[in-house]
């Protein structure tokens, strides 16, 4: 009885320790400009939007960056961009008739009504890269993988060689983006075909057991291939691994390293893209 006693006594010490409350001090760091936004070779509209960081218990919207003068040179022309509502939104829009030219490096820069811990002045560069046509897509279920079975995406195109290329990958079903964040984007390089031709490589995977994010027959499947720089390949990649969003929420860890110089946060991407769609078939 006694060992019994001093038993229950161990465990009882043992779950308060456990439990202890434990203080931990998140200290504020200095606001920095955060900025999220793309062009790509399609003619559009394209939108940056600026926001400020915040700390991690900060439970409001991110503050919006208003009243800044956003522009985008390519060297010979200049592309000014206006507020959606302005004093608002701290969103900016490309004229609808604006399209990116391949092999064009283009400079966002941005100039703020009121400087963000001392700057005012913000720039970001990033070339416009050329993307393989995509000749066609297939799609593939797999009954036996995981508890539902999975969908596979393939494409067929051909890998133009040369030089290291980075693709980025997004997928619309039925016209509406499944890839619709970062952390659901897929990137890859040329590593396995460098010149060869890409003959049904599997370049997504959808998980049917997920009705949000599955195919069904019948659907009408489109996949972007799309050009992108080994930087914003790099920034992706990492944004995904620290298990972030984007756009940011709160402040991102200081190694996730994007293209604002001045110590802005985020990337400004320049992309070609090529598109080819599919009717999905069990």
């Amino acid at each position: 009885m006694i060992k019994k006693f001093r038993h229950i006594v161990v465990v009882s010490m043992l779950i308060a320790a456990c439990t202890e409350k434990i203080n931990v001090n998140l200290d504020s760091t200095y606001t920095r400009l955060v900025v999220d936004g793309n062009i790509a070779s399609d003619t559009a509209t394209y939108q940056i939007r600026l926001t400020k960081t915040a700390d991690y218990f900060f439970n409001e919207p991110v503050p919006p960056v208003t009243r800044a003068s956003v522009f985008l040179s390519d060297g010979e022309n200049i592309f000014p961009l206006a507020e959606t509502k302005p004093g608002i939104s701290g969103i900016y829009s490309t004229d609808s008739t604006f399209v990116g030219k391949k092999d064009k490096t283009y400079t966002l820069h941005i100039d703020l009504s009121e400087p963000i811990s001392g700057e005012s002045a913000f720039d970001a560069i990033c070339k416009l890269n050329h993307v393989t046509h995509l000749d066609s897509i297939g799609t593939v279920f797999e009954p036996d993988w995981g508890k539902e079975g999975i969908w596979k995406i393939k494409l067929w195109a051909q890998e133009p060689g040369n030089e290291v290329n980075y693709y980025l990958f997004n997928l619309y079903r039925n016209g509406k983006l499944l890839t619709d964040t970062i952390t659901k984007k897929v990137v890859s390089d040329d590593k396995f075909y460098n010149g060869s031709y890409m003959n049904g490589v599997d370049v997504i995977y959808l998980n049917n057991a997920h009705k949000w994010e599955t195919i069904n027959p019948g659907d009408t499947i489109i996949l972007q291939m799309s050009g992108i720089t080994e930087e914003y390949y790099n920034f992706i990649m990492q944004v995904q691994q620290s298990g972030l969003n984007i756009p940011f929420f709160s402040g991102p860890p200081a190694n996730v390293k994007g293209n604002i110089d001045h110590g802005g946060i985020g990337f400004f991407a320049a992309y070609s893209n090529s598109f080819a769609k599919t009717i999905v078939h069990r």
